[in-house]
């Protein structure tokens, strides 16, 4: 697809732009450098998305995602309790600066009291083991979305994998089940990673909107997590919603990359405004939102952290989004889904 050029027009972001991301790995990332004995923490880091950078560039919202790779831990739910400690620690620490919410209601609140807010999320089905009381427990912790997987087959279905589209094998009888009851106790259903025909299955059993926290356009990039037209027009008729992922491997592909540093920082970002552009085009302007994916991707070089977000900002400003329609990208749209599940 040939690429838009992101031709910069006059424009500022304004200072009251809220920004809501609907995903990072800083909890896990943070997991494994004290595995290794480096301490560091949420407020200030050396990593992709903090405290102080939040705070700087206008957050409202972040989702924290407690990441599991099933391959690396000898039990996913032990895992995930571990990963909870660290988020339960970080925000104690910082209550002053950051609160989880379990509503709509609580960011809004939080709005008002000039605090950022937090919300729990689960990136890998299997920390449940197929018991529909691990996922109860969940809840009462605090986790208001879930991926039904990441990389590997678990009890609730199939990922898309090893660069290929999986297209027979979707949700398990389990999976649906889980579907039902995420929906019925006020947990979001994510379908980034899961396989085509899971996307589907979910589309079929799910009643209420669903999002795809962190996928962007297999048309713009023909990478197998990203999702094809069909799927962006189904999650915007469903009212369902999709964040951006800034991972340069989902943007572009390899061979599209210029050498100098300038260029790839142009290139990756008419890419990220081209996915931008092809997912309204396809979806609806309600349809997209931002997922980072910060500190579960390799630093990119065009936005590298949470302080990039001017960047992005002017880079879709100036490829034409307006205001009113950047605020829904940056935002508002991912809060109508929260508005309408989290109660």
């Amino acid at each position: 697809m040939e690429q838009m050029p992101c031709v910069q027009k006059k424009g500022q972001r304004p200072v009251n732009q809220k920004i809501v991301d609907m995903h990072c790995d800083t909890v896990a990332e943070i997991f494994e450098r004290e595995r290794k004995g480096k301490k560091t923490g949420l407020r200030e880091n050396g990593l992709q998305l903090d405290l102080k950078r939040m705070e700087k560039s206008g957050y409202l919202l972040q989702n924290f995602a407690l990441f599991v790779d099933q391959e690396e831990c000898t039990d996913p739910w032990e895992r995930v309790c571990a990963l909870y400690e660290i988020y339960a620690r970080e925000l104690s620490c910082n209550e002053e600066k950051i609160v989880p919410v379990l509503s709509y209601e609580d960011i809004v609140t939080n709005e008002k009291t000039g605090k950022l807010s937090a919300l729990l999320t689960v990136e890998e089905g299997a920390v449940c083991k197929g018991e529909a009381q691990k996922l109860q427990k969940l809840y009462h912790m605090g986790v208001r979305m879930m991926t039904l997987t990441w990389n590997y087959p678990n009890e609730l279905g199939y990922p898309n994998r090893n660069g290929r589209p999986e297209k027979e094998k979707g949700l398990t009888e389990r999976g649906r089940e889980f579907v039902f009851w995420m929906e019925r106790m006020g947990m979001i259903v994510d379908v980034s990673h899961l396989s085509d025909k899971g996307f589907y299955d979910v589309l079929e059993c799910a009643k209420k909107p669903f999002v795809a926290s962190h996928s962007n356009a297999r048309a713009v990039c023909p990478c197998a997590r990203n999702l094809t037209d069909s799927m962006i027009r189904s999650l915007g008729e469903r009212g369902g919603v999709m964040g951006l992922n800034y991972y340069v491997d989902f943007l572009l592909e390899a061979q599209c990359i210029p050498r100098g540093k300038e260029a790839r920082i142009q290139a990756i970002l008419n890419a990220a405004v081209n996915h931008a552009r092809h997912i309204v085009d396809v979806g609806g302007m309600e349809v997209l939102g931002l997922g980072s994916d910060f500190d579960g991707i390799d630093v990119n070089e065009a936005l590298p952290g949470a302080q990039s977000v001017e960047r992005l900002w002017d880079a879709l400003h100036g490829a034409g989004f307006t205001q009113s329609q950047l605020d829904g990208i940056f935002s508002e749209n991912v809060l109508r889904v929260y508005r309408e599940i989290l109660k």
